[in-house]
């Protein structure tokens, strides 16, 4: 049966887990940075304050969690000591300028060559998983200056996730995905002050869907 404190213990342990602060986590989330406070927790006259379904959908789709690790923590399946331990491993790091240069990646966006930084990060990651550093302020107010993206290349991307991408010419964005066809692909600017994109295919290296962002 769920409880009040294994909820919350679990928000805890899921914003342990990402290495951020309830409020870290709540701010990812894109939520009031006070929506997990302890002082919230609990009305004015003492009754339990549930979060709702839907701070909890976005906290789960912001750290890439799994809804079976979720509730593998309300239920205490899965302890946050074991979860962190089974997740944290190194993977290949990269600047944004230095990911537009040649020699990095293969022809399908995964890492290849010389030059790479490892990394360890506290998310799950697949095998074939490289984390990407943010330079500058393009990215802004989602992604800051020296944020790592961990993306996936080759992964399932569908309208409305986030996704770098990489122009043959050797530019390289993070943009949200908003149509994709075998033509072009249409991408909408995290930040207002840079513009939305609209790419040709032909001019289209690799697309790869991010699955984690750090704090």
């Amino acid at each position: 049966m769920l409880s009040h404190d294994r909820v919350w213990a679990a928000i805890d342990a899921l914003a342990e887990r990402y290495s951020l602060s309830a409020s870290g986590l709540a701010k990812r989330a894109g939520l009031d940075s006070t929506a997990f406070n302890k002082s919230k927790r609990l009305s004015s006259d003492g009754r339990p304050r549930w979060p709702s379904t839907e701070s909890l959908a976005k906290i789960i789709e912001a750290t890439g969690a799994s809804l079976d690790e979720f509730t593998g923590l309300i239920e205490g399946r899965v302890s946050i000591h074991a979860a962190s331990a089974g997740a944290r491993r190194s993977v290949p790091l990269l600047g944004f300028a230095r990911a537009g240069a040649g020699g990095f990646f293969d022809d399908a966006g995964f890492p290849a060559g010389q030059g790479w930084d490892l990394v360890e990060l506290p998310a799950q990651s697949t095998e074939s998983a490289y984390a990407l550093q943010v330079q500058g302020d393009s990215m802004l107010p989602l992604y800051r200056d020296g944020d790592v993206l961990i993306v996936e290349p080759g992964a399932t991307t569908r309208k409305g996730d986030r996704v770098v991408v990489k122009t043959i010419a050797g530019e390289v964005m993070a943009k949200v995905l908003d149509r994709q066809t075998t033509r072009s692909i249409a991408l909408v600017s995290l930040n207002p002050d840079h513009p939305d994109r609209d790419i040709p295919m032909r001019d289209v290296e690799w697309v790869a869907r991010i699955v984690w962002a750090s704090q």
